[in-house]
């Protein structure tokens, strides 16, 4: 069974069709990332899979349970980091992730909530204000508080975004720990593609509602080719796409003689995501 599946889901609002059948699964223990370009209804799925909109059609089972049905089960099963800071300024993190464990009747584990905190460099602010806290590390409270619960599912969505690039290093670090060590599901969505091919065994490309493609993330790298790319004393730059025997270089020479730089491209997820989803 499945940790998280979606099947032709359909959502609305008035006469814009946020989610038009939309379709997957997300195993058990995988890093799966949902990508998509602004508008595409990401958010909109997180939010009728956390119970927050009801779906119009379709199926959406957490664990084998309906969110709608069953949303008690659900929403324990659940740790949503999303986009909007949402923080009580007056209260400290040890005290918001207290609390948060305390609305799914689970005692304080001081152990724990200190290694969350640990993890993402909260330690020495815990016992200030929120309110005072910088938009980088209330971002980090945002995560911390989607932990508190020791979910078994954490869903992330644009969790980096205001973060610095060396604390996103680490909160990649963390994620994958979460991952490998504690068996966590991670549903990821964000628009900084690297981290989901660095992160994402498995991406999905949303766009208008749709999934247009669900893929391994190293079978779908690989299913695209290497550009050779040449630079020209006078400025231009050419690019050649490598052919099923590769990369004659010998008659690339020939054929461009006046070449002084060139390089090879390796295939980007970016590139892929920028062909699936232009207009």
């Amino acid at each position: 069974m499945p940790t998280l599946k979606f099947k032709n889901v359909q959502k609305s609002f008035g006469d814009f069709q946020a989610l038009k059948n939309i379709s997957f699964e997300v195993k058990k223990g995988e890093f799966f990332a949902l990508l998509g370009p602004n508008g595409a209804g990401k958010t909109t799925l997180i939010n009728c899979l956390n119970g927050i909109s009801n779906r119009d059609s379709g199926e959406i089972w957490v664990n084998g349970k309906d969110p709608e049905k069953d949303p008690v089960f659900t929403k324990s099963a659940l740790g949503i980091v999303e986009q909007e800071i949402t923080a009580d300024p007056f209260f400290s993190p040890i005290e918001i992730l207290k609390i948060r464990r305390g609305l799914f009747g689970m005692r304080a584990d001081n152990a724990y909530l200190e290694w969350i905190l640990e993890k993402l460099h909260l330690t020495d602010k815990k016992n200030v204000k929120s309110r005072a806290l910088s938009g980088g590390m209330k971002r980090r409270l945002m995560i911390a508080k989607a932990l508190a619960h020791d979910p078994e599912i954490i869903i992330l969505d644009e969790p980096t975004a205001g973060v610095d690039i060396q604390l996103r290093q680490d909160l990649y670090k963390f994620l994958q720990e979460l991952r490998e060590k504690k068996g966590k599901t991670i549903l990821l969505t964000t628009h900084y593609l690297e981290e989901a091919e660095l992160l994402a065994s498995r991406v999905a490309i949303q766009k208008n509602g749709e999934i247009v493609i669900c893929e391994d993330t190293k079978k779908l790298l690989k299913s695209q080719k290497r550009i050779l790319e040449l630079k020209k004393f006078n400025g231009e730059t050419i690019e050649i796409e490598e052919s099923a025997d590769g990369f004659n270089l010998q008659k690339i020479v020939e054929k461009y003689p006046c070449v002084k730089d060139l390089k090879i491209k390796e295939p980007k997820l970016e590139d892929i995501f920028l062909k699936l989803t232009k207009k």
